[in-house]
């Protein structure tokens, strides 16, 4: 799940930075220095809260029901995968033992008719490499189609969700990559979270987002 979550992350790293609007700070006429000193001012005051905020989107894809069906499909369509492969295996590494334990015991009518089986056998196991490859592309591509449905959807329903809060700019935090620091009164993903998954329902996977 955690290289699931790395990759969905990685996707929605294009929804890091949303700027609605451009941020902009005005002060009553005054003298000269007047702008200065009210910038002075908003510095200092430990209780002013700016018109920004910022989603931590770790959680937010690990909360987020859209995120858990999409993860849980993709965890469901490996091990369907993984099951197909083993099978073929199975049947590849049982050919080969009575393959070999024929050839040990002579029981083979000609050489003939070992080369032929000895043929069947490698023409299994190009069979069995060529499945692998199939389905790791085909697992690939499904996995970028949901990324960008996720990452869409998540777009779509902040700027939704900005309507009625009036932030100016969105930042996303995951780790360092965009803030060093912020204050935890600037840290909004509660809220988006329960927005989106008041949006979306329940985690069932196979859903569409609404």
């Amino acid at each position: 799940m955690k290289n699931t979550y790395s990759y969905i992350l990685s996707g929605v790293l294009a929804v890091a930075i949303i700027v609605l609007y451009i941020l902009h700070f005005t002060s009553t006429s005054g003298s000269n220095g007047g702008a200065a000193k009210g910038g002075n001012s908003l510095v200092g005051d430990s209780s002013v809260v700016l018109p920004v905020a910022y989603v931590n989107l770790d959680s937010l894809l690990h909360n987020y029901n859209f995120a858990k069906d999409i993860n849980e499909t993709l965890m469901r369509n490996q091990e369907n995968s993984r099951s197909t492969l083993n099978q073929k295996d199975q049947q590849l590494q049982a050919a080969a033992q009575e393959f070999d334990r024929k050839l040990r015991n002579n029981a083979f009518l000609s050489d003939e008719r070992a080369k032929q089986e000895q043929q069947r056998i490698l023409k299994m196991q190009e069979e069995y490499q060529q499945t692998a490859q199939r389905l790791s592309q085909e697992f690939a591509i499904e996995q970028q189609k949901l990324n960008i449905e996720l990452e869409d959807t998540i777009k779509v329903h902040i700027a939704e969700f900005n309507k009625t809060q009036g932030y100016q700019i969105i930042f996303s935090n995951t780790g360092t990559a965009n803030i060093l620091y912020g204050d935890i009164k600037y840290d909004i993903t509660g809220e988006v979270i329960e927005f989106l998954n008041n949006r979306y329902g329940p985690a069932t996977s196979g859903s569409s987002p609404k």
